[in-house]
């Protein structure tokens, strides 16, 4: 079956094509290409064709921007009919950010889009990337698949799920409050049952607009001073990274003020929780109380990069404050827990 599948093997920078340069590991134009025409694995009968495609310039993922996000989205509707299936390569720092926001910008996908890159350059004798790979492109071939999924360490993970947990190991990647959707070990095996069915509509890319949104973690001593500047115009929205399952003070009345302020002047401001698993339940002790008595809504068991690119992305899409803060809190691409 994979042979007769064509995939888009779509190359945006990462760690899994660099080199080693006088300042250590960078991006180098046309270099995977030569790696892999030394792979020949590549060749063999089980795995789908593929065509690379080079994004220039090549990016280090710490410097990805939203308008990258994008550009990705629509490398993929451009090529869609094209391919059955698409490979992202791309660098694990922001690997869950660029995941989360394609499952909500590729509106209407039936195709499987993997993520995957590696913690060691494909260059290295230790290198990670082979398998990650070579795994990735036997995902992008398979049928069941219709979802932005993230491969890694034999595990794939629904890409809007996901958070990076490591930043040393080759299990870089988790998926806290889902389990993984397949694993791959001897054999590579798909949870059916956990699998998003494809969008009817077709393909479509919803442009993001230039909106401003911000993210801050609480800790103990935090000021409203600094939730003021932080929630001043132009900022539109905010993921408030919480305590436990959706706490923050309760008895700091400037700080609290600060955001229903915010929320009154229709700042969007969602709860995530700092926690790696567990979910945000404002109903549960005083200090959620009063942040939902603010005007804060909740992420639910949504991670933090999940929270910020749908924020984003509804944001972009010219709807009402009241709109926004509902549609955040339905899930709508497997994201989160209703």
């Amino acid at each position: 079956m994979s042979e007769s599948r064509r995939v888009a093997l779509i190359h945006t920078g990462g760690t899994i094509g660099m080199h080693r340069g006088p300042r250590g590991y960078e991006p180098a134009p046309g270099h995977l290409a030569q790696q892999l025409d030394t792979m020949r694995e590549l060749e063999h009968p089980a795995l789908p064709r593929f065509e690379l495609i080079e994004f220039e310039p090549l990016l280090d993922s710490a410097d990805m921007e939203p308008s990258d996000w994008e550009r990705i989205a629509r490398a993929i509707l451009e090529r869609y009919d094209a391919f059955d299936g698409f490979v992202i390569l791309h660098g694990t720092d922001t690997m869950a950010y660029t995941a989360s926001a394609l499952s909500f910008l590729l509106d209407g996908l039936a195709k499987p889009v993997v993520l995957t890159g590696s913690q060691i350059p494909l260059v290295e004798p230790r290198s990670d990337a082979r398998e990650n790979l070579v795994t990735s492109l036997l995902l992008a071939a398979r049928e069941e698949l219709s979802e932005v999924c993230l491969y890694l360490n034999g595990l794939v993970l629904r890409g809007n799920r996901s958070t990076k947990v490591s930043a040393s190991g080759f299990d870089a990647f988790a998926s806290p409050n889902e389990p993984p959707l397949g694993t791959a070990g001897v054999t590579l095996e798909l949870r059916r049952e956990l699998l998003r069915p494809p969008q009817a509509a077709p393909l479509r890319v919803t442009p993001l607009a230039d909106v401003s949104v911000a993210a801050l973690r609480l800790f103990p001593g935090v000021r409203a001073e600094l939730l003021r500047n932080v929630l001043a115009p132009p900022v539109a929205g905010l993921v408030l990274e919480s305590y436990g399952s959706g706490n923050a003070p309760s008895r700091d009345e400037a700080l609290l003020e600060a955001l229903s302020t915010a929320t009154a002047r229709g700042v969007v401001i969602v709860n995530c929780t700092q926690c790696l698993r567990g979910r945000v339940d404002m109903g549960g002790y005083v200090g959620g109380g009063r942040l939902r008595d603010a005007g804060v809504i909740s992420g639910s068991d949504m991670t933090a990069e999940a929270a910020l690119t749908k924020l984003m992305w509804l944001l972009s899409q010219g709807l009402d404050t009241e709109t926004v803060k509902r549609t955040l809190q339905r899930d709508l691409r497997g994201e989160l827990t209703a």
